[in-house]
This record gives C-alpha cells, sequence and structure tokens, in this order.
C-alpha cells in the first residue's frame, strides 16, 4: 500500500465508512460528545445551564421590554400592567405579564456596535470585534467551564440558528455550537444512510484501513484523534440521549403551552436538552430588522415569542429546574426613539433593553432608565462585559479567569462586572 498523508487517508476512510459522522455535522457531533474539557470546573452557584432566546435582526426595546406608552416615541405603542407592581410591558406581552415576579430587565444596555454581524459578534461573546482573535460566546465559555460528566449528544446547541451561530472562539470548535432546524424534524446526521448490516461492513472495512494506515505512524494517527471522532459519533448516533430533541413526546398540553410554532418547538426543545445534561441552548427567533412597519412586524413577532418565553419560565418552573437554569432574551441592539418615513426604526445600540430571568437572577427588578422623550443618555448604563460577567457569576464562573489564546495573547472571559442588584438579595 502507497503511503497515505492524513487528509488522502480521511478521504477514503470517508469513502468506505459513508456515515453520518464524517459529515461536516457528524465530525462536530463527535468532537462535542467527548466528555468534559480538561480542567472543568464543578458548579458553584444554583445555575448550571443557560437558555439564549435570540431575537435576530435587533428588537425594538419600545415595542417589548420598554414601553413609553403615550409619548412622543411610543409612535401610538400601549403599555400593560405585570404581576409586579410599577413593571409595565408592551402590549402583547400578556402572558409574560403574569410571569413577572420570575423576570427581571435592564433597560438601560448600551453598545458601540450598531451593525447586526458585529453586533451580534459583541452581544453573544461580550467582546467587540478583534482582527487578532476570536472570542468564545457565552454558551461556549459554559460548556468549557461547566461540563461534568460524559455528554453523549452535544452540551452547545443551536436551534433555528442565524447566519452567525454561537462559535467556541480561542477555546477551540469543540465548543461551536451545534445548529439544526425546527424540532419538527430529525437530527441531522444522526441516523446512518445504509441499513445495519452494511453499515457494520463499512466499519470492517474502515477497520482495515485504519489498522493498515497505521502501520510505523502510529502516533501520527493518535494525533489525527479520528477514531475517537469515530467512536464518539457512533455512541452519539445509539444514544437515548437524542430523545431529548424530540419534543413530539412531550404531553400536547405542555406544546401547546408554548405555542405552535418553530420558536416555540425550539425553546420546549431547549427545556429537555437542559434537564438532559446540555449546558447552553440558544433558540433564534428571526424578524426584528424593522425598519419599516415596525409595530406591525413586532406584533405579528409578539405573537410567537409571548407564549414561548412564558411557557418556559412556567415549564421550568413547575419542574423545579428554573433556579438552576438562567435564561436571557436578547438582540443585537435596539432601535430608534424616532419613527422613520417607512414606519420603521432604526438601529439603535446607545439604550435597549434584555430580560433576564432564573438562574440566580432576582426576578420583578428593573435596572436603568431611557429617556421618554428619546434624547437624553440612559441612566444607570449597562455595558455588555457587565451582561456577561452578570451571567457567568450566576453560573459560578470566573469572569476574571485569564485564558491564552492559541497564539499566546492572554484574555479574560469578560472584561465587565457584574450588575450586583441582579444577582444580591
Amino acid at each position: 500500500m502507497e503511503p497515505l498523508g492524513r487528509r488522502p487517508f480521511l478521504k477514503t476512510t470517508a469513502t468506505l465508512a459513508g456515515a453520518s459522522w464524517l459529515t461536516p455535522v457528524g465530525q462536530w457531533l463527535a468532537r462535542a460528545a467527548d466528555g468534559d474539557a480538561p480542567g472543568a470546573l464543578p458548579f458553584k452557584k444554583s445555575a448550571q445551564a443557560v437558555i439564549v432566546l435570540w431575537l435576530q435582526g435587533g428588537p425594538s426595546q419600545l415595542e417589548t421590554f420598554d414601553p413609553h406608552a403615550d409619548s412622543t416615541i411610543a409612535g401610538g405603542t400601549t403599555k400593560i400592567a405585570t404581576a409586579v407592581k410599577g413593571i409595565y410591558l408592551a402590549s402583547g406581552f400578556e402572558r409574560l405579564a403574569e410571569e413577572m415576579g420570575s423576570v427581571s430587565l435592564i433597560r438601560s444596555m448600551i453598545s458601540k456596535e450598531g451593525d447586526h454581524e458585529r453586533g451580534s459578534y459583541t452581544l453573544k461573546t461580550g467582546f467587540r470585534p478583534d482582527p487578532t482573535v476570536i472570542h468564545p460566546s457565552l454558551g461556549a465559555v459554559a460548556c468549557h467551564e461547566l461540563s461534568i460528566g460524559k455528554a453523549e449528544i452535544p452540551r452547545h446547541v443551536s436551534i433555528l440558528s442565524s447566519q452567525w451561530p454561537a462559535r467556541g472562539g480561542y477555546l477551540g470548535d469543540k465548543y461551536d455550537a451545534f445548529q439544526m432546524t425546527d424540532p419538527a424534524g430529525p437530527v441531522p446526521d444522526a441516523q446512518a444512510h445504509v441499513d445495519s448490516n452494511r453499515e457494520k461492513s463499512r466499519l470492517k472495512s474502515l477497520g482495515i484501513v485504519e489498522q493498515t494506515f497505521a502501520k510505523g505512524r502510529n502516533k501520527r494517527v493518535e494525533e489525527t484523534q479520528h477514531k475517537n471522532t469515530t467512536n464518539a459519533a457512533l455512541k452519539m448516533m445509539t444514544s437515548e440521549q437524542l430523545k431529548a430533541f424530540n419534543v413530539s413526546l412531550e404531553p400536547q398540553s405542555v406544546q401547546d403551552m408554548y405555542g405552535n410554532s418553530a420558536f416555540g418547538r425550539g425553546c420546549l426543545a431547549a427545556r429537555r436538552l437542559v434537564e438532559s445534561g446540555v449546558r447552553c441552548v440558544e433558540v433564534t427567533l428571526n424578524g426584528w430588522d424593522t425598519h419599516a412597519n415596525n409595530h406591525q412586524f413586532c406584533k405579528t413577532n409578539l405573537k410567537t415569542l409571548d407564549p414561548a418565553f412564558s411557557g418556559l419560565i412556567r415549564d421550568l418552573r413547575q419542574r423545579n429546574m428554573l433556579d438552576k437554569t438562567l435564561v436571557l432574551c436578547m438582540g443585537e441592539f435596539g432601535r430608534t426613539p424616532s419613527i422613520n418615513p417607512a414606519g420603521g426604526r432604526d438601529h439603535w445600540p446607545s439604550g435597549f433593553s434584555i430580560a433576564l430571568a432564573g438562574g440566580g437572577i432576582h426576578g420583578g427588578r428593573v435596572i436603568g432608565e431611557t429617556d421618554p422623550e428619546g434624547k437624553a443618555e440612559v441612566k444607570n448604563p449597562v455595558r455588555v462585559p457587565d451582561l456577561h460577567a452578570t451571567v457567568f457569576d450566576a453560573l459560578g464562573i470566573d469572569y476574571d479567569k485569564l485564558n491564552q489564546t492559541p497564539i499566546g495573547r492572554t484574555v479574560k472571559f469578560s472584561e465587565g462586572k457584574p450588575v450586583r442588584e441582579l444577582l444580591d438579595a
């Protein structure tokens, strides 16, 4: 047999195996299911996982979490009372309003990025884009620091992923989010493409190729981690944990509580995944880039977001999981106080809102305040790094921890400080 390099070897084995673990997604699954990361920490606090409800496009704070009804900047937006006296949400959040005792709002988020891609990077990582380093997303850090036990499915999952999914950054692509679409469909690349007999035959052929290739180059073969990748992928493909993705196994009453939408099913799958040991799930609801017809688009989006967000909180509480699961609802920035000629609101990173619930976050609190005239700067501003430090602190992660990138740079998990009003009694 002629000597083979690593790339030709992998190409040959892929032809012989023909199974899902050698596809790009299958390779991710295998990398993500290889157990604890070196140095993984035990949980220090109550929160054990985080669910990010990602509102892609930049949701208007005025039509969601910070209504200024009867003001000029509201443009006709009305508000509703919540279960917490003095806290109001935009109309359309009738179900979430009932859960306000478990939800807190930051109405004074500020960022320096008003571009979708750069804003998404900043909110997901806590850092502005830097050409010299790719920072890990919040979920990647959670998986790196909090992984416990031997996972058979990815510990970091993105459902209905946006074009800028959460990444592992300098922690490695092992911590990239595994992406999937509507949970009503099958888990991608988790099924063999041939019957069991033919699969066994291909695996046998693969073993022969691997054994032959390894002669005289054992060290090089071990460095490729090919065998570990294959074994981990096979283990996942037969794992009972895959059922966590199957929301149809839930009672119809529970499915209905989340709403009949892909996003609602994604939130239900997130609860099931966290229950099975997944550390971070990101669920994306697109459609918030409302440069035109802002009010109607927001109204339509809230019909999906309200039952899904409130249903998730209620479901987690009923299962005694809310204290251990931090839910974060946010987008890459907010929307201008002024309404443009097309009836829309444009990008606004200078005072927008996010919502947090569970996971050691005190509910029923509001941090910061925006000007009802849309002119003055926000009161008690919260920077994006501060938000990340708050989430890490709730998860028991040392946000000041120093890490070294592959090129030798020293980087912290966050350059911010926790918002103590959300964490302290």
